[in-house]
């Protein structure tokens, strides 16, 4: 797990290939795998390869989501707060054990960050989702997980680069 963890790296450019379907069937796996409080799994998935859809989702916010037109997948990672009062955590938990698995499986990922985001102007990021994937209101869109074969090889950070100072031992 540590080896993941060390080489796993945000990945912005994908080839144009497919996903095996062996492979999103184990992404599907670990998404429902994740724990969730009080086991109430208050999360709900949407994985879409529809290239239009793909492209369109890419637009969900001015910045931070562009490169998902070029991703094979992108799994849409929502809630139910009308049933949990942590389906953030919940969620944000099933977000990185699907990048986690995706980069065991040899694919590349992106957490795109949707709640609390706008679309523009007017209309939030989340509403744009809801609306493009004919989600029910009472389903709040957390993130998108772009997932495909990297097109970017990204170093991983060398442990002496990492804030050891944001650790503490015993008090703050």
């Amino acid at each position: 797990m540590i080896e993941l963890l060390r080489n796993r790296r945000s990945i912005r450019q994908y080839l144009d290939r497919p996903i095996e379907p062996e492979k999103i069937e184990r992404l599907r796996e670990a998404a429902l795998r994740a724990p969730s409080s009080r086991n109430i799994d208050p999360w709900e998935f949407i994985f879409v390869d529809d290239r239009e859809l793909l492209a369109k989702l890419a637009t969900c916010k001015p910045h931070g989501a562009g490169f998902l037109k070029g991703a094979a997948l992108g799994i849409v990672i929502c809630g139910d707060g009308t049933q949990s009062d942590v389906w953030i955590e919940d969620c944000s938990i099933a977000s990185i054990l699907v990048q986690m698995t995706a980069q065991s499986l040899g694919l590349g990922s992106c957490w795109i960050q949707v709640r609390q985001r706008m679309h523009d102007d007017q209309v939030s990021s989340e509403q744009y989702i809801q609306k493009l994937l004919d989600i029910p209101e009472h389903i709040q869109v957390e993130s998108i997980v772009a997932v495909g074969y990297a097109a970017e090889r990204r170093t991983p950070l060398p442990v002496d680069e990492l804030k050891t100072s944001k650790v503490h031992l015993n008090r703050f």
